[in-house]
């Protein structure tokens, strides 16, 4: 029975530097001499893709090799499970987490790593003022625990960032670069990145990412405007940036990915008209002349009044006048009759917009073709507010594909569109709702959260089951714009949140209000607190509104060492030392805690379902059907022994998990040696091959 020692593979996140060796032994075996790589041969056998060139185009600063190293580093923390801070712990499938955001990304690795649907994040924006995040990557998970106050600094402070201090870029440049990295796993392969940036660093923010993700998977830079500073010296800068990548952009090419949003208004429009076909019938008429008479009535600043051109209403709803006519010109000419004077209608100068007149005589009984009065000109074409089902093949002409002018716009369900790089939310609305939510003021620019609902929806279309990750949480505005989501169409989208529990220091004028309301709340003065507040009354709020009976949980987990403990001598007292180590794990932890250590470090969900029970009076876990079977009791005798693992066999068997069990036990629970190997022998002789103890 192996041991798991805190060093071992097991007891670590995920290591990428032995995956990247592992992937790129197998495509190039002959680069290998005694397991270094030999650089000479690899650039012989990547020929002119090489390039050794001194100076080079790319961003580059001091600390840059070191940052990239600090994101390969394995963690060997562990996330704690705190229920009694959670909301539904038992039925929820959402996580927020409490720590290191880099350390935290590293320990989900082995369980995430390519199941992240959408990242999106909005990290320090770099305004020189101080930001807490770890510069001191030796001991990881201590520098953590000192800087967020839990455990005696000596005296360190937080990184601080000032535009003077000749490293401003640099500093910034350092924390977000292996956070990005490590982030990157994480993304489906039909996966994007959605990161909320400002002025001072979006030139070398859009270079990083294009370093990371690859320039060949940019897909935008969307520009949110905010509204106007009126206290500007020379130009308001009231707009913020969202930057876009895809995890691959060729591989939602290949998937033939079209990103739609309803048009604002499209919506209204539909139930106006079915309001009106109640009450005027097959009258198309009289429908026609109501709706015109509700467009004219509404105020300029209705969303609805920008299409008051579908106006003309038949048997498939609101529709309007579109061109007939194929873009560019040169397309093709053939005969159309007018159904009145049976005559050829003029051609437009541009040619027909169907390739053939089999294609058009389909278009015409379907009811999408609308003539004049005469065949002196060309008819012309419906674009209804709601598609049209049509029977038979598709067209053989995809307009959308390659039209020219403005005037060709999607058909989709609600006129829906293609969204603009451009969209403006005014900064206090999501202020002044932020403030009802919670009852006061304690955050001062939060990101609106129905802006990013729409961004979330847009670039998940089709993928109701998403996981949706935030990295940096801060007030939790993307888990309420998930479940805003779920809320509205009935999906089952999940979010993992990663928060600092950042310090509230309330002697700091602009951190005295959120820390007087961590203080009411009897909670630590801590950025985290007001996370998790948010994300209560939120769930609460949408349960006290809807009907909704999805999930509006959360569970939370804090950043921590692991519970397995290191062996730290201390010379002078080796005989102490040994007796301090002889448990070997960490004092206060519970058997829950190892249980989750367990599930992250062996690469299972976090929400996993886990079941337990009583065999031979020794509580036994079993973790996702099976694949993971652990009992950390301690009294294994001899004859305990034989009963415990006669009842795991029988559980084992009924769970019958498909694939390989690993079962885990406590070391120290074992009385002796011979307990030990009997109860790995036993399980083995019944197929139970892989059996460990910690």
């Amino acid at each position: 029975m192996k041991k798991l020692e805190l060093n071992d593979p097991e007891t670590k996140s995920a290591d990428v530097v032995s995956d990247n060796l592992s992937a790129l032994q197998s495509l190039f075996p002959d680069v290998f001499r005694e397991g270094k790589i030999d650089f000479d041969v690899l650039k012989q056998l990547l020929g002119d893709a090489v390039d050794d060139r001194d100076e080079k185009y790319g961003l580059n600063w001091h600390g840059k090799r070191k940052a990239r190293q600090i994101a390969l580093t394995p963690s060997v923390g562990t996330l704690l499970p705190r229920p009694e801070e959670s909301v539904d712990w038992n039925a929820t499938q959402n996580l927020m987490i409490e720590g290191d955001n880099l350390e935290a990304l590293k320990l989900l690795q082995k369980s995430y790593a390519g199941k992240v649907k959408l990242i999106y994040i909005d990290p320090p924006y770099n305004t020189g003022k101080d930001f807490v995040y770890p510069d001191d990557f030796r001991d990881s998970i201590k520098n953590y625990l000192e800087l967020t106050g839990q455990v005696d600094s000596g005296g360190k402070k937080a990184t601080s960032n000032t535009e003077t201090s000749g490293r401003f870029h640099t500093d910034w440049l350092n924390m977000i670069l292996p956070r990005l990295k490590a982030a990157k796993t994480l993304l489906r392969r039909d996966g994007v990145i959605l990161i909320s940036i400002d002025n001072q660093e979006i030139s070398n923010l859009r270079l990083l990412c294009d370093e990371i993700f690859g320039a060949e998977n940019f897909v935008s830079c969307l520009v949110w405007e905010k509204g106007r500073k009126n206290d500007a010296k020379l130009v308001s800068n009231g707009h913020e940036y969202v930057l876009l990548y895809a995890s691959s952009l060729g591989y939602l090419q290949e998937l033939k990915i079209k990103w739609r949003e309803e048009k604002p208004g499209a919506r209204e429009i539909w139930e106006k008209y079915l309001e009106l076909r109640v009450v005027h019938g097959n009258d198309d008429r009289a429908i026609e002349l109501d709706l015109q008479s509700w467009f004219s009535s509404l105020p300029k600043a209705h969303p609805s009044k920008k299409w008051s051109r579908y106006k003309r209403v038949d048997k498939n709803g609101p529709w309007r006048d579109r061109d007939i006519s194929w873009p560019g010109g040169g397309g093709p000419r053939y005969d159309v009759l007018h159904p009145d004077t049976k005559l050829p209608c003029k051609v437009p100068e541009r040619g027909w917009i169907y390739s053939n007149a089999t294609e058009m005589q389909r278009q015409i009984k379907l009811g999408l073709v609308e003539f004049r009065s005469d065949h002196l000109e060309p008819p012309f074409r419906k674009a209804h507010i709601r598609p049209i089902p049509e029977e038979g093949d598709e067209p053989e002409f995809d307009i959308e594909d390659t039209a020219e002018d403005a005037d060709n716009e999607s058909e989709e369900e609600f006129a829906n569109q293609v969204r603009g790089s451009y969209f403006y939310k005014q900064s206090q609305v999501s202020v002044k709702s932020l403030r009802q939510l919670m009852g006061a003021k304690v955050f001062n620019n939060p990101k609106d959260f129905e802006e990013i609902a729409r961004l979330i929806e847009y670039t998940t279309q089709n993928d109701p089951d998403a996981v949706v990750l935030d990295f940096f949480a801060g007030s939790g505005t993307t888990g309420q714009a998930v479940w805003s989501l779920n809320v509205r169409d009935g999906g089952n989208r999940t979010f993992i949140l990663v928060q600092l529990p950042e310090p509230l220091d309330p002697s700091k004028k602009d951190q005295k209000a959120p820390a007087n309301y961590c203080d009411k709340l009897e909670k630590p003065r801590t950025i985290a607190e007001l996370t998790k507040e948010r994300l209560r009354r939120a769930g609460q709020k949408f349960k006290d509104d809807t009907s909704f009976e999805g999930d509006l949980g959360f569970r939370v987990f804090k950043l921590a060492q692991s519970n397995i403990r290191a062996w730290e001598p201390v010379p002078s007292d080796l005989e102490g030392t040994l007796l301090a180590n002889a448990e070997h794990i960490v004092p206060g932890r519970t058997e829950q805690d190892i249980l989750y250590e367990l599930l992250l470090k062996l690469g299972l969900n976090l929400c996993v379902p886990i079941a337990t029970q009583q065999i031979a009076g020794k509580s036994v876990h079993a973790i996702g059907g099976g694949v993971l079977m652990v009992c950390l009791a301690d009294g294994l005798t001899k004859d305990v022994v034989e009963s415990l693992s006669s009842g795991i066999i029988a559980w084992w068997k009924g769970l019958a998990p498909a694939v390989e069990t690993r079962v885990v036990f406590n070391d120290s629970g074992f009385a002796d040696d011979v307990a030990k190997t009997n109860m790995a022998a036993i399980l083995n002789q019944n197929g139970i091959l892989d059996v460990r103890s910690l």
